[in-house]
């Protein structure tokens, strides 16, 4: 027995008349919650819990069984109560209504006794058995009712809004849907807005955990659109790729915001450390012992001492220190392997662009600050930031802009406070895409035209713009860029994606004719120019599927030898290790394969090695008996400096997919196997 049907034959928490009346019961009075006809609701009977007794009983002591309303219903077929047999294989007779009253005024236990002396065991085997039946008659049509709404496409507007959401729908998240030929991205179709159009989600939504709606194009979306997706995207005209490779290399190769190696190590060195908005309120009241450091458990923010703005400000502003002074040992690491280039993680101050729990970060972070763009401008490397895709300044929502321009305010402050030297100043700029285009082209330019003006002078000096892989191709912002004197990046794989295709084929050679136009954009301010460039997993066709980005890229873009080139890829730092060995860039033999499981510039106890015990030999002493593994010497101590940094033999290269390599290997607990005749098995 399966679902409900197992609720009313508990014989020892039902009452007995209620039994009697649920198996007289038409299938009518069984339909699932699923069905979505809308006669569904006023027959569904209203059942009390099970430790709950109603004072009303289902059926009345003066009512007979063939007299009760219900029984008016059935078909003239025998009744499934009727079929009861004795234990001498007679038909039971109907009781009368005097004995039915007896049995409900009765105690429960007394209840039982008699009930249970009326149906008999055998009595009680033959009502389950057609409770099954009556259960295999209700799924089965559950299954024509279900394949008839499928075929019919019965919607449920009819329905009350509690069962609407009971129907069942197909669902598919995120569905490809691709543009007609008529039609071009970001525009309307059919009062439709696609999905790449609402981007401009505030802040506060991510901070709630809550993801973006699609509006209209929530709807279920079948495996026959995918497939013509698939077919369509699969037959597209292939890439036209140049065949120039910029060797030998003089450019400068970066990565985005994390080193795995060193995100790994122990201690893990990192620029991303963040809360959430709970905690800093909670850290508003103080530790339950202030004498010691915080612990998860024993020692937590005690909730019934008085609060205080200052120390949950002091708190989210420990982690902002923490991650700026690991930008040094990252600096560092990246000039002893021959990389000059590095994105700064925006989320290196939680919350400092929050419009109620925002802060400045000077004076408390200039001084860090400053010391990490000292080794930066010592070591010759640039530094840059990209705000995230919430940052738009063509939003046609006045919040989304003012919170747009509070983040660029606090990215601004933060390259600022580097006091880098003057050059790789102009150098640290902070990228920006259009984001959506909210179904018109022309008026998110004229709204990013007057909002571009709001902006500080100090912002305009490092804000340039990015094409993305959704709405915007280099054909619709770089003549913004050429207007308004702000520089373009030009990011290969969102342009193999989002392209016009009227202008330009898809692949690296078409593109190389807009080169001089887009130099000239970094020119005009003296700012050294800088592209992206990553690749789609081998597998992917959709573009939704080409949005994800290989783990590590196998080819150079034909981009000038002297470009600063960021290799946005899952695997950061790894990445550009592979482009340096394949292309024996510089920098490629000055790193090793790391030791699977094993590094030697941390300072970890050794493990313990257990002792083995050998069986004594006949003929030889007692003391050789016993073989006793010594512990093994303490590693030497890694000096600070050293820690994290590859060790002697500057091991800090992982093969692909072997990430787990840089962590210690996990105790794997053996089961013992159970010897024969043990507890009786084996």
């Amino acid at each position: 027995m399966r679902g409900r049907l197992l609720y009313p034959i508990r014989f020892r928490e039902v009452e007995p008349t209620r039994l009697l009346s649920f198996c007289s019961l038409p299938l009518s009075y069984h339909k699932p919650r699923s069905f979505s006809s809308a006669s569904v609701s006023p027959l569904l009977p209203t059942m009390g819990s099970k430790r709950k007794k109603p004072d009303t009983p289902l059926m009345t002591p003066e009512t007979s069984i063939e007299e009760h309303p219900i029984s008016s219903r059935l078909s003239d077929a025998p009744r499934r109560s009727g079929r009861l047999l004795d234990r001498g294989g007679q038909a039971l007779k109907p009781q009368s209504a005097e004995y039915l009253k007896i049995v409900m005024q009765a105690e429960p236990s007394q209840a039982r006794e008699e009930l249970g002396r009326l149906i008999g065991k055998d009595g009680a085997e033959v009502a389950l058995s057609g409770l099954q039946e009556m259960e295999d008659r209700l799924r089965d049509e559950v299954k024509r009712q279900k394949l008839a709404i499928k075929e019919s496409e019965v919607k449920s507007n009819g329905l009350e809004k509690e069962y609407a959401a009971l129907i069942p729908r197909p669902i598919k998240s995120q569905p490809d849907i691709l543009p007609a030929k008529n039609e071009t991205a970001g525009t309307k179709k059919n009062g439709v807005r696609r999905k790449q159009d609402k981007q401009d989600t505030r802040h506060d939504d991510i901070e709630e955990g809550r993801q973006p709606l699609d509006g209209d194009d929530a709807g279920p979306a079948f495996d026959e659109n995918e497939t013509n997706i698939i077919k369509q995207e699969g037959a597209r005209p292939p890439p036209v790729n140049s065949e120039y490779l910029p060797l030998p290399w003089k450019g400068r190769l970066g990565y985005a915001c994390l080193n795995t190696y060193l995100r790994n190590g122990n201690p893990p060195v990192f620029s991303s450390r963040t809360c959430r908005i709970s905690s800093i309120i909670e850290h508003r009241h103080p530790l339950q012992d202030p004498s010691q450091p915080e612990h998860p458990t024993k020692n937590r923010p005690d909730k019934e001492q008085p609060a205080e703005i200052e120390r949950g400000q002091k708190y989210v502003e420990a982690l902002g220190l923490a991650n700026a002074r690991d930008i040094v040992k990252m600096l560092r690491w990246n000039d002893k392997y021959g990389i000059k280039f590095m994105r700064l993680s925006s989320e290196m101050f939680p919350f400092a662009s929050h419009e109620e729990y925002g802060y400045k970060l000077a004076p408390f972070a200039s001084e860090v600050l400053a010391d990490a763009g000292k080794v930066a401008g010592e070591l010759g490397h640039r530094l840059t930031t990209h705000p995230g895709q919430f940052t738009q300044l063509g939003s046609p929502r006045t919040e989304v802009v003012r919170n747009a321009i509070r983040d660029l305010e606090y990215h601004n402050e933060m390259l600022s406070l580097l006091r880098l030297p003057e050059q790789q100043d102009k150098d640290a700029v902070m990228i920006l895409h259009m984001g959506g285009v909210f179904g018109d082209k022309a008026a998110t330019l004229d709204r990013f035209r007057a909002n571009y003006g709001l902006l500080s002078d100090e912002i305009k000096a490092r804000l340039v713009l990015e094409n993305d892989d959704v709405s915007w191709t280099v054909h619709d912002l770089l003549p913004i860029c050429e207007e308004l004197n702000i520089p373009f990046v030009l990011d290969f794989h969102h342009h193999n994606i989002m392209f016009d295709k009227d202008m330009i084929r898809e692949g690296t050679k078409d593109i190389m004719e807009l080169y001089p136009r887009i130099k000239a954009t970094w020119d005009r301010k003296g700012i050294t120019q800088k592209m992206h460039y990553s690749e789609p997993c081998p597998e992917a066709v959709t573009p939704r599927q080409r949005r994800k980005h290989r783990p590590r890229v196998m080819m150079l873009p034909p981009c000038p030898d002297t470009m600063d080139l960021m290799i946005e890829a899952k695997d950061k730092e790894q990445a550009v290790f592979e482009l340096m060995r394949t292309f024996r860039l510089p920098g490629w033999d000055t790193f090793n394969d790391v030791i699977p499981y094993e590094r030697d510039d941390e300072n970890r106890p050794p493990p313990k090695i257990p002792k083995k015990k050998q069986r004594k030999k006949k003929g030889k002493n007692d003391d050789e008996g016993e073989g006793i593994v010594d512990d093994p010497r303490p590693r030497p101590m890694v000096p600070e400096a050293e820690l994290g940094m590859g060790g002697p033999d500057n091991r800090v290269y992982w093969p692909i997919g072997m990430e787990e390599w840089l962590r210690p290997q996990k105790r794997e607990v053996k089961k013992k196997r159970k010897v024969d005749g043990e507890d009786g098995e084996e």
